[in-house]
Order: C-alpha cells, then sequence, then structure tokens
C-alpha cells in the first residue's frame, strides 16, 4: 500500500470515529449542563445569578453597650439655652485610643470642658454684643448597666466651678462667665475607678445652675435654669471574665440612659 492510500484509510477512519462519537457527546451535554449549574455562583440558561453573602460575624466594633464617646475618645453635647444661645459640653478621654481598656477595675481617666457660643453674633464679637452665661454649679452622677440587673451609682462629682479654675477668671455671684475669651469651665482630668464586676455600661448625668442674659449686655434680663447631658460609656469585660455582650444589647436606651435612671426632666 503506497502512502498516499495509508493516509485516505487513517482519514476515513477518523471521520467515521467522529460519526460515531458525536451522537453520544450531543445526548450527554443536558448531564454536563445540570452538572454546571448545580455549582453555586454558576449561570445556566434562564436561571438567576447566585451572589456569595458574608456571613455576619461578632468583631470588635460590635457595640454591647451604645456609646459614641467609647468609640470615638470624644463627644460634643450640645442644649440650647435660649434662641440661637448654645451651651457646649465636651467630653474626652484622656487616652482616647484606649476606651476598649475601659474595665470595671481598671481606672478610667476623662475630663470635659463647658463653653457657649452666642450664634446671634460673630465669634470676635465684644461681649457686650453677646449675651452671657453664668454657671454657679456642676455635678455629675451615675447609674451603671449590669448584667445582673443591679444597679449602683459609683461615680459623682460636685464643684462650685469658680473653684476649679484660675482666680483672674470672669466670674459674679452669679458663677463663673462661660462666653469670655478665657475658655469658660476646664475640668482637664477625672477619674472613674472601681466599678462592679458585671457592669457593661455606666452612663453619667450632667447637671449645670446656668444664669442666662435675655438682651446682651442688660442684667436685669437673666433667668435661672438647669441644664442636663447624659453621656453614656461602654465598660468591657477584664481579661478572663466571660463575655455579656449578648445580654447587653438590648439594654441601653436611645437616650442612652441606662435602665430605671431617676432622674427625670431637664434640657438637653
Amino acid at each position: 500500500m503506497s502512502p498516499t492510500t495509508r493516509r485516505r484509510v487513517r482519514a476515513s477512519a477518523l471521520t467515521l470515529s467522529l460519526a460515531l462519537v458525536a451522537p453520544l457527546a450531543l445526548g450527554g451535554c443536558a448531564q454536563v449542563a445540570q452538572a454546571f449549574n448545580a455549582l453555586p455562583g454558576q449561570m445556566g440558561g434562564g436561571s438567576s445569578v447566585v451572589v456569595a453573602t458574608l456571613v455576619p460575624q461578632t468583631t470588635d466594633d460590635a457595640k454591647p453597650f451604645d456609646s459614641q464617646f467609647t468609640y470615638d475618645g470624644s463627644v460634643s453635647l450640645t442644649s440650647e439655652v435660649a434662641d440661637g444661645l448654645d451651651l457646649r459640653l465636651d467630653v474626652w478621654a484622656v487616652e482616647p485610643k484606649r476606651t476598649r481598656e475601659w474595665t470595671p477595675t481598671n481606672e478610667k481617666q476623662l475630663g470635659f470642658a463647658v463653653n457657649v457660643v452666642d450664634r446671634r453674633v460673630d465669634e470676635k464679637a465684644v461681649l457686650t454684643q453677646k449675651r452671657r452665661v453664668y454657671v454657679s454649679s456642676i455635678s455629675v452622677t451615675s447609674q451603671t448597666a449590669q448584667t445582673g440587673g443591679q444597679v449602683s451609682n459609683p461615680f459623682q462629682f460636685s464643684a462650685d466651678p469658680r473653684t476649679l479654675v484660675p482666680s483672674d477668671t470672669l466670674r459674679s455671684d452669679r458663677g463663673l462667665l462661660l462666653n469670655s475669651f478665657q475658655g469658660g469651665l476646664l475640668v482637664p482630668t477625672t477619674s472613674i475607678r472601681q466599678l462592679p464586676v458585671d457592669t457593661y455600661g455606666i452612663t453619667l448625668e450632667f447637671a449645670l445652675n446656668v444664669a442666662v442674659e435675655g438682651a446682651p449686655n442688660t442684667d436685669s434680663s437673666f433667668s435661672q435654669q438647669t441644664v442636663y447631658q447624659y453621656l453614656p460609656l461602654a465598660i468591657f469585660a477584664d481579661e478572663g471574665q466571660a463575655s455579656t455582650s449578648g445580654q447587653a444589647g438590648g439594654s441601653s436606651s436611645s437616650t442612652g440612659r441606662a435602665p430605671g435612671w431617676g432622674q427625670t426632666g431637664g434640657q438637653g
């Protein structure tokens, strides 16, 4: 058999083989397609695309006690004491990046300042153009949120603001002047120490007695009021203590007050 003849025989045999295999391959296409479409995330004819969804996980960002202060390291709370006249309470952690170390046994250091802004006049306006605000007393009380359901009041602070600042600050019988260029009231550091071991949150109540001027440079227009602000702080379990995040999740209210808070009324 010549080389040419051998090539023709092989070509004919190959053609016959393909003709026999094609029906079998076509008959198995449906099975292959079904298997392919059964794989997660694949799209078959007329079927919807399956998109993988991440499973929610518990991370360090979970908030067992709703406290923006804890997760930012500081907070600014504003109360309008008259139309366009704001009393501002700024509170910060002395070590703002370490608030996750605020456990029942660790010392928890914070500072705060009280100022006032008259939005009716320019910030650089002279004092006689502003409505003056004096603060005569400030107190801070506390209430815990505990997994066992108990409530305690472990932290208290009370002072005449005039005793907390240098003697050359502007003051009168009405109290310490807040809207002065000397900067209002500053308490750079105070500490919350031992708390009950099952504490997962503590809410601070700030109460400030203020005298508010109704019209600029008018001594006869002052009125008295008490301003309240509430500050929730998250407390984390000491190392080795069982986590209580699951029990704590629904215990704080939208105002940040712990359950059963005794003080009612006030502004803020």
